[in-house]
C-alpha cells in the first residue's frame, strides 16, 4: 500500500489579482520526476484511537497536511476513522520543506488518492481535488497527478498541459521561506505592478521555450518579494529559476 508524492516546480508564476485574502495567479506546474516522498500505509501492532503518522516533519500533527486530509475524509465516510485505528501512515521524506516544491501539498494529495482507492470511497477526482483545495492551493494539482498543468485562480483551476517533460535539476539552499510572509510582501509592495497581459502571453507557451526565452526573475513574481525578506537568496540565484515562494532554485538539464 504505497503511493509516490512527487515534488513540483513553477515554470512560471504570475500574479493577476486578489480574491479576498487570497491571490489569483497564472502558473505552469511541472512534476519533478526525480524528487519524491514515498507514502506507505502499514498495519499497527495494536489498535488505538489516535491517528498515527510517522515521518520527518517540521510541524505538529495538527498542522500536518496529511492529518488535515484525514480529517476531511473522515467527514466523507466513517470507514476512514475506523481504518486508521488499525493502520499507520509512514512517509519517507525526500522533498525539502518550506522550499517552494509543494511537498506538503503533494503528501496530502497522495494520502487522498491512496485512501480513496484502498477504502473504495468512490470519490471522483474532481471532488477529491475540491477536498484538497480546502487544505492548500497546490493540492488540487497533485490530486490530478498531471505531469504538467496550467494552474490558475487560487489554485482551484487545473488544466493538463500537453508537452514534453523537462528533466529538472533542483537546488534548495538552507533558507526557510515563509510562504505567507512572501505573499504579504508582494501584496504590500508589488500588487500595483501586476501585468495581466504579460502573464496571459506566456500561459500557453511550452515550458522549454519559456526557460530559454526569458530571464529567471521575469517568470516568478514572488522572487523579488522573497529576496526582500531573505536577501541571502541572491547568493544562490546565479540566473537559475525560482520555484513558488522559494527557496528552491531549478534549471533544466540542458542549462
Amino acid at each position: 500500500m504505497r503511493e509516490i508524492a512527487h515534488a513540483k516546480v513553477n515554470i512560471f508564476l504570475k500574479m493577476v489579482g486578489t480574491r479576498g485574502h487570497y491571490h489569483t495567479f497564472l502558473s505552469r506546474f511541472m512534476r519533478v520526476e526525480s524528487l519524491y516522498d514515498t507514502m506507505s500505509i502499514e498495519k499497527k501492532a495494536n489498535m488505538d484511537e489516535t491517528f498515527s503518522l510517522i515521518g520527518d516533519f517540521g510541524c505538529t500533527l495538527e498542522q500536518n497536511t496529511i492529518y488535515k486530509a484525514y480529517r476531511l475524509l473522515q467527514e466523507h465516510s466513517p470507514k476512514v476513522g475506523d481504518f486508521f485505528k488499525t493502520h499507520t501512515v509512514k512517509v519517507e521524506k525526500k522533498i525539502p520543506e518550506f522550499a517552494g516544491l509543494g511537498g506538503g501539498s503533494s503528501n496530502a494529495a497522495a494520502f487522498l488518492r491512496l485512501t480513496n482507492r484502498l477504502l473504495n470511497l468512490g470519490i471522483k477526482t474532481k471532488d477529491l481535488a475540491d477536498i484538497g483545495a480546502k487544505i492548500g492551493a497546490d493540492v488540487p494539482f497533485f490530486v490530478y497527478n498531471y505531469a504538467s498543468a496550467n494552474v490558475s485562480g487560487i489554485g482551484d483551476i487545473v488544466e493538463p498541459f500537453e508537452e514534453d517533460l523537462i528533466m529538472i535539476e533542483t537546488f534548495t539552499p538552507p533558507i526557510l521561506c515563509d510562504t505567507g510572509k512572501v505573499y504579504q510582501q508582494f501584496r504590500n509592495h508589488y500588487l500595483n505592478a501586476i501585468d495581466v497581459k504579460k502573464a496571459q502571453a506566456i500561459f500557453l507557451q511550452p515550458s522549454a521555450l519559456l526557460l530559454h526565452k526569458y530571464k529567471a526573475p521575469f517568470l516568478n513574481d514572488l522572487f523579488q518579494p522573497a529576496v526582500d525578506l531573505y536577501p541571502a537568496l541572491l547568493d544562490y540565484h546565479d540566473n537559475n529559476f525560482f520555484s513558488g515562494s522559494g527557496s528552491t532554485f531549478f534549471r533544466s538539464d540542458d542549462g
